[in-house]
């Protein structure tokens, strides 16, 4: 017995030669999005810790280079001191203005056995009387070197206001012999290591005095002095 032959469908909008299979379907790879995302942001932590290992070894560096060089060196401060204060002129005129000039001789000892100092030229000292500027000037610019004492002596001039209320002031603490000064010195030093000068820095000297007259061409005695000072970078 013959089987039948399977039913024959026609689709519809196709005749005769017309008639093409469906093209063959390949499947797309699939990628997982998140890989890129995951091994992008492994790096970026491997970056910053490379960072950080960077600049841990950098400060261990600088730590080791400050203790050689506190160890080999040994630095110290230098001191400053105002020796001697000599007046010249101090002269009150009728329209309350005060005339003066003065001779201060300040000494800068160095102690260190391998560090020298350079001072600049922008420098200034400036002698006040009770808020008052009395006289300026500037210190001399020379290189200090190893284990020195240097002598400066500094003229200073001025004119200033010199109303009733810092005449009468000043009469009182001349009677009593104890006339307060304040010595204001501003100076750029750089610090010299061997033959090599570093980086300039600002030093800031305030000398608080205590003196028993400031008559002109008269020995003045320094009966007290404190001296403070302080650094800028």
């Amino acid at each position: 017995m013959i089987a039948p032959p399977p039913p024959y469908v026609m689709l519809e909008g196709s005749s005769g030669n017309n008639f093409r299979p469906p093209p063959y379907r390949r499947n797309v790879p699939r990628y997982n999005s998140d890989y890129k995302k995951k091994s992008g942001g492994r790096s970026l932590c491997r970056f910053i810790c490379c960072c950080y290992c960077c600049l841990f070894l950098v400060i261990i560096i600088l730590a080791l280079l400050v203790v050689y060089f506190y160890a080999v060196y040994e630095p110290e401060m230098p001191s400053y001191k105002v020796e001697k204060l000599e007046v010249k002129a101090f002269d009150v005129q009728p329209d309350f203005s005060l005339n003066t000039e003065f001779l201060v001789t300040v000494k800068a000892d160095n102690p260190n056995s391998n560090i020298g100092f350079i001072y600049g030229k922008d420098s200034s000292v400036i002698v006040m009387y009770t808020d008052s500027n009395l006289c300026t000037g500037k210190l001399p610019s020379f290189h200090q070197g190893e284990k020195n004492t240097t002598i400066m002596q500094v003229d200073l001039k001025g004119k200033s206001e010199f109303g009733s209320g810092l005449q009468e002031a000043y009469t009182v603490n001349r009677d009593n012999k104890r006339i307060p000064l304040l010595v204001k010195v501003k100076v750029p030093v750089s610090v010299v290591v061997g033959n090599f000068p570093t980086r300039q820095f600002v030093v800031f000297v305030n000398c608080s005095l205590l003196v028993d007259n400031l008559a002109p061409n008269k020995k003045i005695s320094i009966i007290s002095s404190n001296t403070t000072f302080d650094l800028k970078f």
